[in-house]
C-alpha cells in the first residue's frame, strides 16, 4: 500500500450554530459555540488515515493555543507530523455559522499562508503514493509539490478549494481533479448549478481537461458523484441521509478516495466508497471529528 502526502491548511473552526443566518446587517441568537480541528489539508489528512493510509501532512501552525491543540489531535489520528512546520504568524483560523444544516465560513489563512515550495522539497514520494492538496496554501507551493510528485511517478489529486483561478501549468500537473459544480463552472467559466443535467456538467468538465488521462470528479452532494476518467464517463449515485453539518463532506471525500487509491482500489470503486464516506461525515458535526472509519464505510456500503 502506498502513503498519502497531504500539502494543505491547517485550521481552528470555531463554529456558531443558530436557527437560521443573519442577513447582511443582522444580528441573530447563536445556541452554542464550539471549537473543531479543520483546514482542508488536516479534514483530508484525517480522513485518509481513519480509513487505513498511511498518511503524512504538510502544513504550518502558529506557536499558539490552537497550534497545540492542532498538532496534539492530529497526531492521535495516527498522522506523521514530522513536516508540520512552526510559524512566526497565528494558527489558521476558520469562523463558520451552522442553520439549518448549511454552513457559511470565513478563512483567515494565518499560518497556512507560510507554506512554501521549502516544505514540499524534502518529502519522501515514491512511486504508488498519492500527492494530494488544495487552495488554502499558496499556489506556487502545489505547483512545485505536484512538479516533484509527478517526477518520483506518483499520482496527483487536486480539490481546487475555495475557488481560484489556477494556471494551465498547475492545471496540467493534476492526474485526479475532485471539486464540486460551482467550482467547475468557476475555472471552466460557465454557469452550473446542483439542478443541471448529468450531460451538460460532464461537457463542462470534458472542456475543462488538460490532458487525455486526466479525470475530473464532480462531487453533488446527495446526487452522487459523476466523473471524466479519461474518456470514460463514471456515475455514482448519491445517498439519502439526513445532514446535521457539511462543513468538512468535500474533505472526506478526498480523503478517502486518496486512501483507496493508495491502496490501489479502482478509480470507480475508490469513488463510490468516498460517496459512502461523505455521506456518514454529514451526518456529525464538526469536520475533523465527523470523518469515519474504514469499519464504518464498510457497514454503509454493506447495507447498500
Amino acid at each position: 500500500m502506498g502513503r498519502v502526502f497531504v500539502a494543505g491548511s491547517i485550521n481552528m473552526d470555531v463554529v456558531a450554530t443558530a436557527d437560521r443566518h443573519p442577513r447582511v446587517g443582522e444580528t441573530v441568537a447563536g445556541q452554542q459555540v464550539l471549537y473543531f480541528p479543520g483546514g482542508k489539508g488536516a479534514n483530508q489528512a484525517v480522513a485518509a488515515s481513519r480509513l487505513g493510509a498511511r498518511t503524512t501532512l504538510i502544513g504550518r501552525l502558529g506557536k499558539d493555543s490552537f497550534g497545540a491543540e492542532l498538532r496534539a489531535f492530529l497526531g492521535a489520528q495516527g498522522i506523521d507530523l514530522g513536516s508540520v512546520r512552526d510559524a512566526d504568524t497565528h494558527t489558521g483560523t476558520a469562523i463558520i455559522t451552522v442553520a439549518a444544516s448549511d454552513n457559511t465560513i470565513v478563512v483567515i489563512p494565518g499560518s497556512n499562508a507560510q507554506v512554501g515550495a521549502g516544505d514540499v522539497a524534502d518529502v519522501p514520494l515514491a512511486k504508488g503514493d498519492i500527492a494530494v492538496s488544495q487552495f488554502e496554501i499558496p499556489l506556487p507551493t502545489i505547483a512545485a509539490f505536484f512538479r516533484r510528485a509527478r517526477q518520483a511517478g506518483v499520482v496527483t489529486v487536486l480539490n481546487p478549494a475555495p475557488a481560484q483561478k489556477m494556471s494551465g501549468e498547475l492545471l496540467a500537473l493534476v492526474d485526479i481533479l475532485v471539486l464540486n459544480e460551482t467550482e467547475l463552472g468557476f475555472l471552466a467559466g460557465a454557469e452550473l448549478s446542483d439542478s443541471d443535467e448529468p450531460a451538460k456538467i460532464l461537457d463542462v468538465a470534458r472542456n475543462l481537461q488538460a490532458r487525455a488521462d486526466q479525470s475530473i470528479c464532480v462531487t453533488l452532494g446527495k446526487r452522487g458523484v459523476l466523473a471524466l476518467a479519461g474518456r470514460e464517463e463514471v456515475a455514482v449515485p448519491g445517498r439519502a441521509v439526513k445532514a446535521v453539518d457539511t462543513t468538512g463532506a468535500g474533505d472526506c471525500f478526498v480523503g478517502a478516495l486518496a486512501a483507496q487509491l493508495a491502496d490501489g482500489v479502482p478509480l470507480r470503486a475508490a469513488l463510490a466508497f468516498a460517496n459512502a464516506a461523505a455521506s456518514i461525515s454529514v451526518q456529525r458535526m464538526g469536520a475533523g471529528p465527523s470523518m469515519p472509519t474504514a469499519a464504518e464505510v464498510a457497514a454503509v456500503l454493506r447495507a447498500g
